[in-house]
């Protein structure tokens, strides 16, 4: 029989006894993996004033991390191709569960919760067929997988749930990897990446392409605007000497809106775009590349370039009122406002990739 800790563990994780909230965690708006002075991997919960409330440990490289809609629970995700997904009680700083990607898979760094918390969605390889998976597992029998359904496509990256709360859109990378070679991408010459949406059920909704002269434009992160929209992040992998467009929303049914700088501008992002956002008004959006080593904001209307600016190693973006919070792997926490960036904080940890916003 379980003995008493397991048995009320197990209630907790399966939302039977009374829940905390967010607030029991220190009210977070964000999470961000990073790296500490002595080596090790931390997620970290983080406010708009760049205030860390809480820091716990993780067994290896985090990438992104997937926020419950109302419980302090984290999903930690392994940066790929890693093959970790553990989660955590944010509040206690205890790992309550570890999700191991079935044989033949591993993550993408990316994942998302359904919108009563009750499933969670991972985005992965199946590296053996060269197709990408989305995961399902239920968090009401501590996060047990409960079946998959394919990505549409290959190299699912990032993977979010639209406000309907019916839909998952998914990045599909187009990039084939395998274990065996790390990091390697096996396919350059024929890939096709997309933007998949599909119902929780895994049928495909819709599908969009970029134009053909456009297929090695990787499609890799989302942002999801109050009304649907969704914004993809994008890196090229084609000759270095041609720049396109690292910047598209998209509205179901219709074309995707590219959007860049002046070359001039654009060129300072060395085809790299490494997170995006919304502004919390919806009338911006923002993309950051660690590999230039700046920020490009967006009017969402015009469609124009709002403001830049250079931050070495900045990636992590989310939302701060009508502006935007961003972090770098140089340990600076700081805000954008109407044309003004301010630096809040510099700490002895180095951001990684994403921020990843919290519902309150």
């Amino acid at each position: 029989m379980l003995n008493r800790r397991a048995f009320l563990s197990g209630l907790t994780v399966s939302g039977l006894l009374p829940c905390a909230t967010w607030a029991d965690a220190g009210a977070p708006d964000f999470l961000s993996a990073a790296r500490a002075p002595d080596g090790r991997y931390r997620l970290a919960g983080l406010t708009r004033t760049g205030a860390m409330t809480f820091d716990v440990p993780l067994p290896g490289r985090g990438h992104a991390a997937a926020a419950h809609p109302s419980r302090p629970l984290a999903v930690a995700f392994a940066r790929r191709p890693g093959t970790f997904a553990v989660v955590i009680d944010c509040a206690t700083g205890r790992q309550i569960a570890t999700l191991d990607a079935p044989a033949g898979r591993h993550f993408y760094g990316h994942g998302t919760f359904s919108a009563d918390g009750t499933r969670l969605f991972t985005a992965e390889n199946d590296f053996e067929a060269g197709q990408g998976i989305i995961g399902v597992w239920d968090t009401n029998t501590g996060f047990t997988r409960r079946g998959e359904f394919s990505s549409g496509g290959i190299g699912p990256h990032d993977v979010a749930l639209l406000p309907d709360g019916e839909t998952l859109v998914v990045a599909n990378s187009g990039i084939e990897t395998h274990p065996d070679t790390g990091r390697a991408k096996l396919n350059l010459p024929t890939m096709r990446p997309n933007l998949s949406y599909l119902a929780l059920d895994g049928r495909v909704l819709e599908q969009v392409e970029l134009a053909p002269e456009l297929h090695k434009n990787s499609i890799r992160h989302l942002a999801i605007r109050s009304d649907g929209a969704v914004a993809f992040a994008m890196q090229w992998q084609g000759e270095s000497g041609t720049a396109p467009p690292l910047l598209a929303i998209h509205q179901r049914g219709t074309t995707p809106d590219l959007l860049s700088a002046p070359k001039e501008q654009h060129r300072h992002l060395n085809g790299y775009a490494g997170s995006v956002a919304f502004s919390t008004d919806g009338t911006s959006v923002a993309i950051t590349s660690p590999k230039g080593g700046a920020a490009h904001i967006f009017d969402t209307k015009t469609k124009q370039i709002r403001d830049s600016f250079s931050s070495p190693d900045i990636c992590g973006v989310g939302s701060k009122d009508a502006g935007f919070f961003f972090t770098t792997g140089q340990g600076v926490v700081g805000h954008w406002k109407a044309h003004h960036l301010t630096q809040t904080d510099v700490s002895d940890l180095q951001w990684d990739n994403h921020l990843v916003a919290i519902s309150h």
